[in-house]
């Protein structure tokens, strides 16, 4: 996004831009293996993969794909052990509270869009206090196609009755800058998220890339 085009409105991924959720996502890793009588591994090797959901879990935690036969059975034991411990250990990202403060302070709104489908993505946004401040909340099932896609930017765009050209995405992973992209929205890629293992973050194509939240606020700057 051009610095010279004002800023309406500010949507941020969930997972690894504004929560970090990879304990709970990772644990619920470990707990599988446990269930087969594995060791549990260091949470740490979960976290660069927490963005890709149960593929990147059941990947880590038994090596499994989504080409093996019994993956949808593993994903589906993963989901369920994942929804008993949803918001243990998430929590917002210490460093993202000034710059929800200063977005709030501004007036500026700001939302969520993620593709964690919507009975987890609710649960984490009320128990991690987001949901009473975060203007629109759209899930992986909100619409017909998920990030990649522009859809789900386009229908938090249409809540907030915001031009998309005057939308900031901000998010940790290549798909939220390509879906980004493709909304004509403007684009941050959160350096401290959790990146995935494919292209660095550098290739992403994005507008800005912020290594810290606290560099949200030089892209970002509210209130103008």
């Amino acid at each position: 996004m051009s610095r010279d085009r004002p800023v309406h409105a500010v949507l941020f991924d969930l997972d690894g831009t504004l929560v970090d959720s990879a304990l709970d996502l990772g644990g619920a890793g470990n707990d599988l293996r446990e269930r087969r009588g594995l060791p549990p591994l260091p949470l740490e090797v979960f976290r660069p993969l927490t963005g890709t959901g149960a593929r990147g879990m059941l990947r880590v935690a038994l090596g499994t794909t989504p080409e093996d036969a019994d993956f949808e059975a593993l994903k589906d034991e993963y989901l369920a052990i994942y929804a008993t411990r949803l918001t243990r250990l998430t929590r917002v990202f210490d460093a993202m509270a000034p710059v929800l403060d200063a977005l709030d302070a501004a007036a500026l709104p700001w939302g969520i869009v993620t593709n964690k489908h919507s009975r987890f993505a609710e649960p984490v946004v009320a128990g991690t206090g987001l949901a009473t401040r975060s203007r629109v909340l759209v899930c992986g099932d909100t619409t017909a196609r998920a990030k990649p896609f522009p859809d789900p930017l386009l229908e938090a765009a249409r809540r907030l009755a915001v031009d998309p050209a005057h939308c900031l995405y901000v998010g940790d992973d290549l798909r939220d800058i390509q879906a980004g992209r493709a909304a004509g929205m403007g684009t941050v890629a959160a350096a401290w998220g959790y990146l995935g293992d494919g292209e660095p973050i550098e290739a992403w194509g994005a507008d800005h890339l912020a290594r810290t939240p606290a560099g949200l606020l030089e892209v970002l700057r509210p209130g103008r």
